[in-house]
């Protein structure tokens, strides 16, 4: 069993990601978004999935960019 680095629950199916060099262990994926994913700079929602990027800014989505001045993105329909 593994401790998960969110909640630390001894969790019998918890689970490893691999990123940037280094390895984290969850849980639930719950506890990995809550870790790992980005947050949009704008709404500050987590981004679980396809966000934007404008330099080192994230957004959940195009909306959200050209709220914050980001012009050049537009959402793929």
């Amino acid at each position: 069993m593994a401790t998960c680095e969110v909640c630390g629950n001894d969790y019998g199916m918890s689970f490893e990601v691999h990123a940037q060099g280094a390895v984290h262990v969850f849980d639930s994926f719950e506890c990995a978004i809550q870790r790992m994913a980005p947050i949009c700079e704008h709404c500050q929602c987590r981004i679980v999935g396809h966000g934007v990027e404008a330099g080192d800014r994230f957004f959940c989505c195009a909306h959200c960019a050209r709220e914050s001045g980001v012009r050049e993105l537009v959402d793929h329909a």
